[in-house]
């Protein structure tokens, strides 16, 4: 996909670390100019400089993706810096807390729901706006997961965010289909990121969780970022408004060892 990346824009929120900086990078070697948005100054630096070091081109850009000022800026300093916007990966998000509904706060449901839900629909309001100006078409990557699909115990509002993004993304993809411009989410089960470790870090936790991917292991934050990488290309020119589930056979039922 190099020579199809070559000189596009690639706008990726939440790439100060994990998921979101593996896509910068790889995006990056396969030749886009990459504007890495995230709330964390050092980190998002030192993506960039990753960036860099692969021989990439790459800015850093400040931002709270909940704040509808901070991502109108966001879009108008990606124009500034390179001229427009090909492709975007709305990865910004956050776990809230898992405790059960009746121990959760309406402060944290708020919070997760700014970042996750309102952020990715701010993210969406202003990176269509912009791909509508210029005319060129475009893709749009929503980072959703396999919560999206399902529920788990203290997960409800996480879940709901999830379950939120997947909606935004048929709706926009609809709207914009025949501006040439497509929209899909991916949705990974447990990645080996800090936000993993802080949920399932616990030794008996982990291996717990663990019995429930028949592939034996949680992803790997590349293996998100190949996926993205492959949606924005013209190999997925026909898909738009899907979800491409990542999660190792968790979804494909119990997994119960044979006897």
């Amino acid at each position: 996909m190099m020579a199809e990346c070559e000189g596009k824009v690639t706008l990726v929120t939440g790439g100060t670390s994990g998921i979101g900086r593996e896509t910068s990078v790889l995006f990056a070697k396969q030749g886009a100019r990459v504007v890495v948005a995230g709330r964390r100054e050092n980190e998002g630096k030192a993506t960039v400089d990753l960036i860099r070091r692969a021989g990439g081109e790459g800015v850093f850009v400040e931002a709270d993706v909940s704040q509808a000022s901070e991502v109108e800026t966001l879009i108008e300093k990606t124009v500034a810096a390179f001229g427009g916007l090909d492709y975007a990966f709305n990865n910004a998000g956050i776990e809230g807390k898992w405790v059960p509904i009746v121990k959760q706060t309406e402060a944290d449901w708020d919070r997760t729901i700014d970042i996750n839900l309102k952020g990715t629909w701010l993210c969406l309001k202003y990176e269509l706006q912009q791909m509508l100006r210029q005319g060129r078409g475009g893709v749009i990557v929503n980072n959703a997961s396999i919560s999206g699909f399902i529920g788990s115990y203290g997960s409800a509002t996480y879940a709901a965010s999830k379950h939120g993004v997947l909606a935004l993304t048929k709706a926009a993809a609809l709207e914009v289909a025949r501006n040439g411009i497509r929209v899909n989410a991916v949705c990974p089960a447990a990645i080996e990121t800090a936000m993993a470790d802080r949920l399932f870090g616990a030794p008996e936790v982990r291996k717990k969780v663990l019995g429930f991917y028949p592939i034996g292991r949680f992803g790997e934050p590349i293996e998100v970022a190949e996926a993205v990488l492959w949606m924005c290309s013209s190999a997925a020119s026909f898909m738009t408004g899907q979800s491409l589930v990542l999660d190792g056979g968790f979804l494909a039922g119990p997994n119960v060892p044979p006897e």
